[in-house]
């Protein structure tokens, strides 16, 4: 049983719990693989129902690293370094400051803002294209980074700087990957120095991490006969389902 293996107990989650984010991970993947939306919002949604924000976040931020960070070595020939320069500089001041926020904020508080978060990105049009100078990139990483620390999936902010500065596909989707990887890695080592043990949720994040990478593997073949605009209107009532259940525990604990 999982919850038993050390790996595993200390996440003090039921093994009914365990394995069903371990699916989730997997899901949220093969989604992603086929259709392009919708994986890492729909995996942060999931996590919010089981376990606190400031868990959360750094384990969904370890595990989108590791499948971000395969994409930017498998593309790593088409990255934009110059461009991943200027996200560096915001996003680092950007981690800095809200790691010094997000503690200091109560769970439910963080859990709205979470859950209005993924109600936003969900159903309001988000930008494909910013036509950007220096500045403005380096701004853009720096609220998408301070975001990042309480919402987790501020990927389609950064997606829609590097559209308006690249023009090739390839150069996009590496560029993106590798700016994804560089702000996970600046949230796992500012909520490590904030205090999260890790070591507790080696277990998980690793076996996240595997069914995720399986799900990617399989996801066109598992997916490839749905309608695409099917899957995006039971998408959306799908994760509009998950965030107003974690609104609604969220206003509970506060009221």
């Amino acid at each position: 049983m999982l919850e038993t293996l050390p790996l595993f107990a200390h996440t003090q989650l039921t093994e009914v719990t365990l394995w069903g984010l371990i699916i989730a991970s997997f899901f949220t993947s093969a989604f992603t693989a086929a259709f392009g939306i919708g994986g890492g919002v729909t995996l942060l949604a999931i996590l919010g129902m089981v376990i606190p924000v400031t868990t959360l976040i750094p384990v969904h931020g370890t595990v989108q690293m590791g499948s971000n960070a395969g994409r930017a070595w498998h593309l790593r020939n088409h990255i934009h370094w110059r461009l991943i320069g200027l996200i560096a500089l915001g996003a680092i001041v950007g981690t800095l400051l809200g790691s010094q926020i997000v503690i200091a904020l109560p769970d439910a508080l963080l859990k709205i803002i979470l859950a209005l978060f993924v109600l936003a990105i969900t159903w309001l049009p988000t930008p494909r294209r910013v036509k950007s100078g220096d500045r403005t990139v380096g701004v853009g990483a720096f609220i998408a980074s301070l975001a990042g620390m309480f919402v987790g999936a501020t990927g389609p902010l950064l997606a829609a700087l590097i559209s308006g500065r690249i023009a090739n596909r390839q150069g996009v989707v590496a560029t993106h990957a590798a700016a994804m990887t560089l702000s996970h890695a600046l949230k796992i080592i500012a909520f490590g120095f904030i205090g999260f043990a890790y070591t507790n949720w080696l277990g998980l994040i690793g076996a996240m991490i595997l069914s995720g990478y399986l799900g990617t593997r399989t996801g066109s073949k598992l997916l490839h006969v749905m309608d695409e605009a099917l899957f995006r209107r039971i998408f959306r009532v799908i994760i509009t389902a998950l965030a107003l259940l974690m609104l609604l525990g969220a206003a509970r604990s506060v009221l």
